[in-house]
């Protein structure tokens, strides 16, 4: 099994809303994203994928977050755009493009909040 990661990074603002302190209240971060693909066979140039096509495809799913609100998207309008919420968000996107539904697998998205806290998601395979 190969796997291969690419991190993008965005920059998004956003608030957890209840929560029992200060991020209740309007604040950013400057997010990086990890992607983790997985697969089998490698392609005729002996890749699993291309570094700069698995960029692009994340690149396009990042791209509706970057320099936003996160509580106006969909589907932060009804849940906390939290880094769990996120990170599981990215994958989904992710797993809908054509590229992940064959023999290459999204195997995880990490989303860092800060530099020293991240979560991942992932799903059973």
């Amino acid at each position: 099994m190969y796997e291969i990661t690419v991190i993008v990074d965005f920059e998004a603002a956003h608030r957890i809303v209840d929560y029992p302190g200060k991020c209740n209240r309007l604040h950013g971060h400057n997010w990086s994203v990890e992607v983790t693909v997985a697969g089998k066979r490698l392609n005729e140039l002996g890749m699993l994928i291309d570094f700069r096509e698995l960029k692009n495809e994340v690149n396009q799913v990042i791209g509706r977050l970057d320099h936003i609100y996160l509580n106006e998207l969909e589907p932060f309008c009804t849940q906390n755009p939290t880094a769990e919420n996120i990170a599981r968000y990215i994958f989904s996107e992710l797993k809908l493009k054509p590229a992940f539904q064959g023999e290459i697998f999204i195997r995880a998205v990490k989303v860092w909040e800060s530099p020293k806290s991240a979560v991942t998601y992932s799903e059973d395979i």
